[in-house]
């Protein structure tokens, strides 16, 4: 049993990371940079990498996440995507904000309840779709007019990391977060193709998504690819927009201006954001309701590429993981 944990009006917020990963590395490193928060704990079933967190921080190391339950304000969910639904939920019954790293959940059914429970209990969840505010600074979110067509492409070589999931949820959704933010309504129509290298997930997709608008939008996505290519071209009916993540360039040839690729620390940003919308009791740049829809259009995407889909983690997979 633990005890539900209040948030406190004053004094420093409690903070746990779990996964002590690279981005769990990075994630507790932004936090320990943040006035107001305290690194509490890092979790990881790993014990050197529990002695290497816990010298390096100078902060508390467990094996099992369960123990930090109701004695953190904060936390950051950095393991394993198939892991995310249950220690987001436990986290949120305990009383804590929670960022975790996308995607939100790995069915739909889980993200709808992960959401409802957020809300119900008055807590922040966000999710690490960080680019949100490397594309915020250009201004192009902000633009009213809606893309005719939208072109993303995001390639790389074989890491093996992520490989629990397939390329789409592992690195596509966040190009799918970026289009939803850009294109209202409902997708109605989805094709796509998938090649797996490593298997049993898809290592690279191309999928074609219709929207109830008319916008079509084409997003190419690899882990095996030979080099590293990121960008996005975005067709307006006076003009172009097309930015190279790997260059920094961008090029605009519609009448409304649109600001320079700047892309600063966006994790820094995220973790800073989700404790200042903790304390203020607001929602966070990205909210639950829009990770959800990425992943929902994820699904949609691996369904029709006919790719086999994650399995939910059990109790032990979750142990082993966290």
């Amino acid at each position: 049993m633990f005890l539900r944990r209040r948030v406190p009006e004053n004094g420093p917020l409690q903070a746990a990371v779990i996964g002590a990963g690279v981005f769990g590395h990075h994630h507790a490193s932004k936090y320990t940079a943040l006035d107001g928060v305290e690194l509490f704990a890092i979790a990881d079933p790993a014990a050197e990498t529990r002695t290497k967190a816990a010298a390096h921080y100078g902060c508390k190391a467990v094996a099992d996440w369960r123990e930090l339950l109701g004695k953190v304000d904060l936390v950051s969910i950095c393991s394993p995507a198939i892991t995310h639904a249950p220690i987001v939920r436990a986290f949120l019954n305990a009383g804590a904000h929670v960022l975790v790293e996308k995607p939100i959940a790995t069915t739909q059914e889980e993200a709808a309840e992960l959401v409802a429970l957020a809300r119900s209990m008055g807590k922040v969840l966000t999710v690490g779709h960080q680019e949100r505010f490397v594309f915020a600074r250009t201004g192009l979110l902000d633009l009213a007019e809606t893309p005719l067509e939208i072109t993303c492409w995001r390639q790389g070589p074989w890491t093996g990391r992520g490989d629990d999931v397939s390329a789409v949820l592992d690195l596509m959704i966040h190009d799918l977060d970026l289009v939803h933010t850009l294109v209202p309504g409902a997708v109605t129509d989805v094709a796509a193709t998938a090649l797996i290298e490593y298997g049993p997930h898809a290592d690279e997709i191309s999928a074609r998504l219709t929207f109830a608008g008319g916008t079509v939008a084409r997003l190419e996505t690899s882990r095996i690819a030979p080099e590293r290519k990121r960008g996005l071209r975005a067709v307006y009916a006076d003009g172009v927009v097309e930015i190279d993540f790997l260059s920094r360039t961008v090029t605009n040839t519609t009448p409304r201006p649109i600001g320079a690729l700047e892309v600063g620390d966006p994790l820094g940003e995220s973790v800073a954001g989700f404790v200042a919308a903790a304390r203020a009791g607001t929602d966070a740049l990205v909210t639950p309701e829009q990770a959800a829809q990425a992943l929902a259009t994820a699904l949609l995407i691996e369904d029709a590429a006919g790719v086999a889909l994650p399995v939910p983690a059990n109790d032990a997979r979750i142990a082993a993981n966290g």
